[in-house]
């Protein structure tokens, strides 16, 4: 989605001719050489390598080699494969700090997930399952519906068939969401002030179907509502918040609480 956002523009680039891709994974083939980077506590912390198996995320990744700050390096456990590690990295570290800071989801919470079915929403789902809360997930079709139950969504509303508002308020028995993680924007942000619950967090965490259009903040009187629209980056800005944040990801993929979903592989080449 970031690179599709970087394409319609939405995303600036900074100059042209640009290189695209974001998220990677693969061998550690030159190690920094500077004395303050070898001496980093964080630095010695991630027990890089040359050899050693590392995800990064760094704008420019689709190449066949790339130099990367260590800071924006993670380490990769031998129990998660380089292809798993591509895929997870940039949702992975998303939905963890998400669910952690953006809004710190706790056992017995209600939890509306939009779009649930996605590749960010179905880790959303897994990761609200662990912490004890009850999932509800939005999505289009029954096939997916299905798919979000396999991931921890406790219920599933059709949107096209049926009134979100009314199936959150139905399923919580008229309080409504501790938290709402809304990855659509335009088109389902002001119905979530009608399903959240008094005191309740609206993470906007996506454009999907276009922007939020500006509002006037006393519309969080109302229920004394918090509005977070955060960014991954801005969770894991040093090298200490990194670390930390990709040893808990990797941490969960490699026992399994955490499932990747790789929908389709592409052959890299010169056309793209």
């Amino acid at each position: 989605m970031a690179l599709y956002m970087y394409r319609k523009g939405l995303y600036p680039l900074k100059e042209f001719p640009a290189i695209l891709g974001e998220e990677i994974a693969g061998i550690i083939v030159a190690l920094p050489t500077d004395e303050a980077v070898l001496n980093h506590e964080t630095y010695k912390k991630n027990g890089f390598k040359v050899g050693g198996k590392v995800a990064a995320d760094f704008l420019g990744s689709y190449a066949t080699y790339i130099s990367v700050p260590w800071k924006s390096v993670y380490p990769v456990p031998d129990n998660v494969s380089t292809r798993t590690a591509a895929a997870a990295l940039i949702q992975g570290l998303t939905a963890y700090t998400f669910t952690e800071e953006a809004y710190n989801v706790k056992k017995g919470d209600n939890i509306l997930i939009h779009t649930v079915a996605g590749g960010l929403g179905l880790l959303l789902a897994q990761l609200v399952h662990a912490r004890g809360a009850t999932v509800i997930g939005t999505t289009s079709t029954p096939e997916k519906a299905e798919l979000a139950g396999r991931n921890g969504a406790d219920h599933v509303i059709l949107y096209k068939n049926e009134d979100t508002v009314s199936r959150v308020l139905e399923i919580t028995n008229g309080e409504g969401a501790d938290g709402v993680f809304d990855g659509v924007g335009q088109d389902t942000f002001d119905k979530n002030f009608e399903l959240i619950k008094r005191k309740g967090t609206i993470v906007s965490l996506g454009n999907a179907s276009g922007r939020v259009e500006p509002f006037l903040p006393l519309r969080l009187v109302q229920k004394n509502i918090k509005l977070v629209r955060p960014t991954m980056a801005n969770y894991v800005y040093t090298a200490e918040e990194a670390y930390y944040y990709g040893q808990k990801v990797f941490e969960l993929i490699g026992n399994g609480t955490l499932k990747i979903n790789i929908f389709k592989e592409y052959p890299f080449t010169d056309e793209g």
